[in-house]
């Protein structure tokens, strides 16, 4: 399959392979990021089972695709299990603006499900991205941000009591330029999103980053890297942005999401493989089709999300795709 020219919300391999080539003039960037990774990281990781949590970004998945198709084309003889439990306008910090959603529902709070996640799945390692909602696209406050601390806090002491390990993961940009219908007031009605709402995201990224440097926490900066990328298009193109509602990366976005995952366990892309697109395309069916049945299997409190099948067929049909992508390498 050739690559193409183009753009998309939504993972599409063609696409993706255009995505690659832009940032390949993103690299200088990247290997100056990369000289940040822990040198005690393991590469690539140990365990086996694991899981990412996070809000509608990470529902996406794509940059979940992007690092299990590394991985397989990459060590196809370890058999990883890596699932996706994102869900759309999720928390942290179980806070909730008034109305969301034209009042039709609160925010979801990952506290209501985490401990039913964690019993039911039993990770090795849990990969989290929250913070893009919990601010809840307002300036910054110190009950809010208190908030999130105190969420983070909570994830991380119930992840490690169940024996697993947790990366952190600092949020993804918001991106005011694409809506600026949305972040000014018009006709004397109050924005949707705070102008300024990046900064706000920068301050809770901020404070991870400096949980990693006094307490030890594993925390990997995607907000700052994304920061950079994004200034570094805009450049040559100062409209160039990764999320064209303001939120949700599209593909290229994802692709600068899993880069800190894809250095720190020292994977190449998975379309360098003669074979890569094929694996990303399988890879990309299971997991929607995994995410859909463990959502439904452990529950949740977001209306309007797709059920999936029952878990054991699913589990039953992601193998059969997981070997199909397996033996496309060996």
């Amino acid at each position: 399959m050739r690559c193409e020219r183009g753009d998309a919300g939504v993972m599409s391999v063609p696409k993706f392979c255009r995505t690659v080539q832009r940032y390949c003039r993103l690299g200088a960037v990247l290997s100056i990021l990369g000289l940040l990774v822990s040198l005690a990281e393991a590469k690539p990781p140990p365990e086996k089972r694991i899981l990412f949590l996070g809000d509608s970004i990470t529902y996406q998945g794509t940059y979940v695709s992007i690092v299990e198709a590394a991985l397989i084309t990459q060590y196809p003889d370890r058999n990883y299990s890596i699932v996706n439990m994102g869900l759309g306008s999720e928390t942290v910090s179980g806070l909730s603006e008034e109305g969301h959603a034209g009042g039709r529902f609160p925010r979801p709070d990952l506290n209501e499900r985490l401990d039913r996640i964690l019993t039911q799945h039993q990770p090795d390692l849990v990969i989290a991205c929250y913070g893009m909602n919990d601010g809840i696209y307002l300036p910054l406050a110190e009950d809010r941000i208190a908030a999130y601390r105190k969420g983070i806090i909570r994830l991380r002491a119930k992840v490690m009591a169940s024996g697993a390990r947790i990366i952190h993961l600092t949020s993804p940009v918001f991106d005011p330029l694409p809506i600026p219908d949305r972040v000014n007031s018009r006709d004397g009605k109050p924005a949707k999103f705070f102008g300024g709402y990046n900064d706000v995201l920068g301050a809770y990224a901020d404070w991870l980053v400096d949980q990693s440097e006094q307490h030890g926490w594993t925390v990997w900066d995607l907000h700052n890297e994304m920061n950079q990328a994004l200034a570094s298009e805009r450049e040559t193109d100062p409209g160039f942005t990764f999320a064209r509602d303001g939120v949700h990366p599209n593909s290229a976005g994802h692709l600068v999401m899993a880069g800190p995952v894809l250095r720190n366990w020292e994977l190449t892309d998975a379309l360098e493989h003669v074979r890569g697109e094929a694996v990303l395309e399988i890879v990309q069916q299971k997991q929607r089709m995994l995410r859909d049945a463990w959502l439904t299997q452990v529950g949740h409190q977001r209306p309007g999300v797709a059920a999936g099948i029952p878990l054991p067929q699913a589990e039953a049909k992601a193998a059969k795709l997981d070997a199909e992508a397996r033996a496309l390498i060996y």
